[in-house]
């Protein structure tokens, strides 16, 4: 789909993740110190456990159910502590496979869901997808939020339908490379509202393996691998 001096794209926006690195070092830490006191604990239970038991009164033995109730209760401590160790693990391999799987998106372009697209030499493009036979209205504000562009058209169902723009505003303005907003409304034939969804594609330029999830840069913004609808090339 194309207008006189556009077409149709997807715009995205940048999701930005706090870094989990510093609590999986904390919860680390905090695990390696429960097992190093639970061992130092259970270890002094049993030196006074044996003790008690080779200086009891023959006469008047000591009650061991009491002993055998916090033996219980130190094998469930443990038991925990070994089932905490196995997460962190399972959840340090995960964030690996993170890691590995956004470094091979790099140099890639890629579609990612969004409303914002970068221009480059006169040329933005969004996709946008429109589940029924619609006129649409989209408008292109540019970063500061000032409306560029507007045009009105009539577009069948469909997704993935390009809109691509070439920089010129609706009074013939060239606008300079950047990053533009569009926003798409449409109706059916009976009137009746359409929702539109946008994506944008864009070329990943590097990856934040500082946070978790990874961050792909795409376009100065940041988009998680969720984010990810296709991989063009």
């Amino acid at each position: 789909m194309t207008t006189a001096a556009a077409t149709t794209q997807p715009v995205v926006s940048g999701t930005t993740t706090v870094s989990s690195s510093s609590s999986s070092s904390s919860a680390a830490a905090a695990n390696a110190l429960a097992n190093t006191q639970i061992a130092g604990n259970f270890q002094s239970f049993l030196q006074l456990l044996t003790t008690q038991l080779q200086n009891q009164n023959p006469l008047s033995p000591l009650d061991t159910n009491q002993f055998t109730q916090q033996l219980v209760e130190f094998a469930g401590v443990q038991q925990q502590i070994n089932t905490n160790d196995s997460l962190a693990n399972l959840v340090s391999l995960q964030q690996t496979a993170q890691s590995s799987q956004a470094l091979q998106f790099v140099g890639k372009t890629a579609v990612v869901k969004g409303s914002t697209a970068e221009m480059s030499s006169s040329k933005a493009v969004w996709k946008l997808n429109i589940p029924t036979a619609s006129a649409v209205n989209v408008s292109i504000a540019n970063s500061s939020g000032q409306t560029v562009y507007s045009s009105s058209f009539a577009a069948n169902a469909g997704n993935n339908q390009m809109f691509n723009w070439n920089g010129l505003g609706t009074d013939g303005t060239q606008f300079p490379d950047g990053n533009y907003t569009l926003s798409a409304t449409a109706k059916d034939s009976n009137g009746n509202n359409v929702a539109v969804s946008t994506s944008v594609a864009g070329v990943v330029s590097s990856v934040d393996l500082t946070q978790s999830p990874p961050l792909l840069s795409i376009g100065g913004q940041t988009f998680t691998v969720n984010q990810v609808e296709s991989i063009i090339d």
